[in-house]
């Protein structure tokens, strides 16, 4: 069955974020006295949910951090992107051949993920068709988000394809009853193959493996 709807996450996927934003992160909880490698914050927060990662600084630092982290983390956040958000090498390239609706399901605020888009000159392309797991307060690897997304986008679950960037993301998308397509590094492609992905390393390559399977 071929796809008929191509459900994107934004982070990682459609935006170069995952490395800019944890970044900030780890620079940012250094200050209370956390220190991270960078490699190890994405591989602990990658798809994560806010509330999740704040809740492993907390354990880790064994003490509840100000009621405004979150607030000045994506402040921070917001300006880091402002200034250095980059699109994923090869996406416009990839979505320009691809003749199919496209939408984004990401379980960041929509703020942040209108940003995000409207930095990298990608926001035309989606908008309107945009999906944020706050819009529903449901987070992958929870189904929801994509059930949400195909059903407004009026396709089939079984009819649509997921590009997903993380674990969580590529859990959801199969138990949405999705094809999932996993972005990655070649160092983590087993990790997400082990969830059901089809790996794929460039998004030069996105197109044909949308129009065959």
């Amino acid at each position: 069955m071929l796809a008929e709807l191509v459900i994107f996450d934004c982070d990682g996927v459609l935006v170069d974020s995952e490395g800019l934003g944890n970044r900030v992160l780890v620079e940012f909880v250094a200050e209370f006295g956390l220190a991270m490698k960078l490699e190890e914050a994405i591989l602990l927060f990658k798809g994560c949910k806010m509330a999740d990662c704040v809740a492993v600084i907390e354990k880790k630092l064994e003490k509840k951090m100000p009621q405004d982290f979150v607030t000045q983390l994506r402040a921070r956040t917001a300006e880091a992107f402002e200034r250095q958000l980059r699109p994923i090498e090869g996406i416009e390239a990839a979505l320009d051949k691809i003749n199919l609706p496209i939408c984004v399901a990401s379980s960041g605020p929509p703020e942040k993920i209108k940003l995000a888009l409207r930095v990298t000159n990608l926001l035309p392309r989606f908008e309107g068709c945009i999906f944020s797991s706050y819009e529903i307060g449901s987070w992958k690897p929870s189904p929801d988000l994509f059930l949400h997304a195909a059903k407004n986008m009026g396709v089939q679950p079984a009819s649509c394809t997921v590009v997903e960037d993380s674990v969580l993301g590529v859990r959801a998308g199969v138990a949405a009853g999705m094809r999932v397509l996993g972005y990655t590094e070649q160092s983590e492609a087993t990790l997400l193959e082990a969830c059901g992905a089809r790996v794929f390393y460039s998004m030069y390559q996105l197109p044909s493996l949308l129009s065959h399977h």
